[in-house]
């Protein structure tokens, strides 16, 4: 029996049934979508998950779901006052409609670049070339806005838009240039003043600190010598109180003989002295006459004595 024609026609079979769920059968991943085409209709948006098609009837074709960016070349255009300036900047997007992204449009990119030029030289023709360099976040939400408007149709949504870099023309860059020197050389200008304000109001605290130690140290040093010579007067009146009381005490002990020799000692001192004139106080002048009379008393005394016998 000859097995050959057999063999090929089994190898054959198994081919064909290979082909068949190799083309049938289709693994999603999470963030992919098949879009299902029966016979050239759209049949259904499929996924994640296992897909089964029939082969050579349905045809599939997968759509990533995931963000990706457009980066736009650089494109030129013309401000509101007529000053010519290079823009380039990124466009993130994600599909939010598998079918339409399929059916609505062919080449995303390519349309979605070409809208984006458009609409960037529509947006900078309306806005001065001051406000171009001043204010991107404010054209990156207009361009965002208009780009989401027209994508929208497409099922893509247009999540974010990022202005790169901005080139103005030779001229205002070399008046930038000058602009940011000065400014640089002002705000040098500013720190070294400030510097010396700073160091002038901190050498004016310290003479003013300074200046009050000294005087509290003054103070302290005259409320101290005060003190001392309070003090000092103090212990004088008290020394000067216990001789007077001494003097006192002892002249209490004396009886008016004493006194009165003490008073004459006194007169003779006075009366050695080269003075011309003597005032003689008149309790002095009491004092010799009462001497006198007791001497004469004396006298009388001594002489009556020796006559009697």
């Amino acid at each position: 029996m000859d097995l050959g024609p057999l063999a090929i026609a089994l190898g054959v079979v198994v081919v064909a049934a290979a082909l068949f769920l190799f083309n049938a059968i289709r693994i999603v991943r999470e963030y992919q979508r098949l879009v299902v085409f029966r016979l050239g209709r759209y049949l259904a948006t499929k996924g994640p998950g296992l897909v089964l098609l029939i082969p050579f009837i349905d045809k599939a074709v997968t759509v990533d779901l995931r963000e990706f960016y457009l980066e736009i070349p650089r494109q030129d255009s013309i401000t509101k006052d007529n000053a010519p300036i290079g823009v380039d900047f990124i466009v993130f997007y994600k599909v939010l409609d598998p079918k339409a992204s399929v059916v609505q449009v062919g080449n995303f990119a390519g349309a979605a670049q070409n809208i984006a030029a458009t609409t960037l030289r529509a947006v900078v023709g309306d806005i001065l070339l001051d406000d171009v360099l001043a204010k991107r976040d404010e054209i990156n939400q207009v361009l965002r806005t208009k780009l989401d408007e027209v994508t929208e149709r497409w099922g893509v949504k247009v999540t974010n838009v990022e202005i790169r870099e901005i080139i103005p023309p030779p001229s205002v860059q070399e008046a930038m240039t000058r602009q940011m020197s000065a400014e640089r050389t002002r705000r040098a200008i500013v720190t070294e003043a400030e510097g010396s304000k700073q160091a002038a109001v901190t050498v004016a605290e310290g003479n003013k600190d300074a200046a009050i130690l000294n005087a509290e140290g003054q103070k302290q040093a005259a409320v101290l010598s005060a003190e001392g010579e309070r003090q000092a007067a103090i212990l004088r009146a008290e020394g000067f109180a216990l001789a007077l009381e001494r003097i006192f005490q002892v002249a209490a002990r004396l009886d008016d003989n004493t006194m009165r020799l003490q008073y004459l000692e006194a007169l003779k001192q006075i009366g050695a002295s080269a003075s011309t004139k003597v005032v003689v106080p008149m309790e002095l002048a009491g004092l010799v006459s009462a001497f006198t009379a007791l001497s004469e008393t004396a006298g009388d005394g001594r002489g009556g004595g020796s006559a009697n016998p």
